[in-house]
């Protein structure tokens, strides 16, 4: 979109740890309602790359942006204000209440002792309520199904009211179905006006949910563009080590097997 600041942007980023980099020469930009799908290998650098992008680790080396303004000049808070997380899962002994922990998200605009309030809670109802899983409210999330789970941590980013989402491989070890429902939230996040980049292993999902796509491994960025240039046989056969066959079923959907 030209004129549109982006909401995440980087170029000649590497990330990785103690100074050395796992992932080297990312250029990536994330507009308004695009999905970006980061995939590649175990080990490529896709996690250490999403705690780049929260501030939680260190840029090796090039320039990172959210929403226009240098990574390394905003506060927590700030980061907050620009960027949500979604995990791949959530482990916790504590039997919270869905509604107290999409409440979390909520919460993050808060200064560090005040404490939610009747703001919050809206907002955190309302998040749920926009996902279709209001009735969970009350459920405790340790009794909540992987699917269930899920649509919570999705609600609670949608309640920190963050620009843009990190989503690291968001339904792995999900079901058939609850795959298909958690692929039609991020697609509704992104209906909205939220950016979304997500990491996947699964090529079909990349095509049916990303505008583009950023093909990680060996050290560096194989490919980066709109999907359907960016997912072809050689390039994934290329990422993964096996011979991918791709193919376009009736509707237009990209198909991937081995």
């Amino acid at each position: 979109m030209v004129g549109v600041t982006p909401l995440v942007a980087a170029q000649g980023l590497a990330v990785g740890h103690a100074g050395r980099a796992v992932l080297s020469g990312i250029d990536l930009v994330l507009e308004p309602g695009r999905i970006l799908c980061l995939l590649g290998p175990n080990g490529a650098g896709k996690t250490t790359l999403f705690r780049t992008l929260l501030g939680l680790l260190p840029p090796i080396a090039g320039t990172l942006t959210l929403g226009g303004a240098p990574l390394s000049g905003l506060s927590r808070r700030a980061v907050a204000e620009r960027l949500a997380h979604v995990p791949q899962g959530l482990s916790t002994p504590f039997a919270w209440a869905a509604l107290d922990l999409v409440m979390m998200g909520a919460a993050v605009r808060l200064g560090p002792l005040a404490r939610p309030g009747r703001a919050e809670e809206a907002r955190a109802r309302q998040a749920m309520a926009d996902l279709g899983i209001a009735d969970l409210a009350g459920a405790e999330v340790t009794r909540l199904s992987g699917g269930q789970r899920q649509m919570v941590l999705i609600a609670r980013a949608l309640a920190q009211g963050a620009a843009a989402v990190v989503m690291d491989e968001p339904t792995a070890s999900l079901d058939f179905a609850n795959r298909i429902r958690v692929g039609r939230a991020i697609r509704q996040l992104a209906d909205t006006g939220t950016g979304v980049i997500l990491s996947t292993h699964d090529p079909d999902q990349a095509a049916a949910l990303g505008d583009t796509a950023l093909l990680a491994g060996q050290g560096g960025v194989l490919a980066a563009g709109p999907v359907a240039e960016v997912l072809t046989s050689e390039r994934l056969t290329a990422l993964y080590g096996i011979a991918v066959r791709r193919e376009t079923l009736p509707d237009g959907a990209l198909h991937f097997r081995g």
